[in-house]
């Protein structure tokens, strides 16, 4: 077993994470707020840019890495990781503007579930074959 592919998508990943929490830190300076969104919708757009991409992100690189473990093809597990990316990355624009891009942040959605569910299936189809 030699992992290879995930490490790569995680560091990438890592990458936007820490531009959406600087975004989120900076948004925070501009409108002093220091807790919660006081109902801002800049800052709750860009709190849930940043909590959306911690609750996808994680579990999604999980199964990559445990196919990667289960040895199947490096291109699937590529597959998967570019949906993932490509997903989280205009989900991140259409949250990033100043009003939000509808088709952009629906077209991220669906590469993340499409990412998260063929991941699950085939990790459960690595293990009735």
């Amino acid at each position: 077993m030699h992992v290879t592919i995930t490490p790569i998508f995680a560091a990438l990943l890592a990458l936007i994470f820490v531009l959406l929490s600087i975004r989120t830190v900076r948004m925070r300076w501009k409108t002093r707020i220091s807790m919660g969104d006081e109902g801002n919708v800049e800052m709750q757009r860009a709190i849930r840019a940043h909590a959306n991409f911690i609750e996808y992100v994680p579990i999604t690189l999980l199964l990559m890495l445990f196919l990667e473990m289960r040895a199947v093809s490096i291109y699937g597990v590529i597959a998967i990781g570019v949906l993932l990316f490509v997903g989280r990355c205009l989900h991140a624009i259409a949250l990033s503007g100043k009003k939000m891009n509808f088709k952009f942040r629906a077209a991220g959605m669906i590469l993340t579930f499409t990412a998260l569910i063929v991941g699950s299936l085939w990790l459960l189809f690595t293990y009735l074959i």
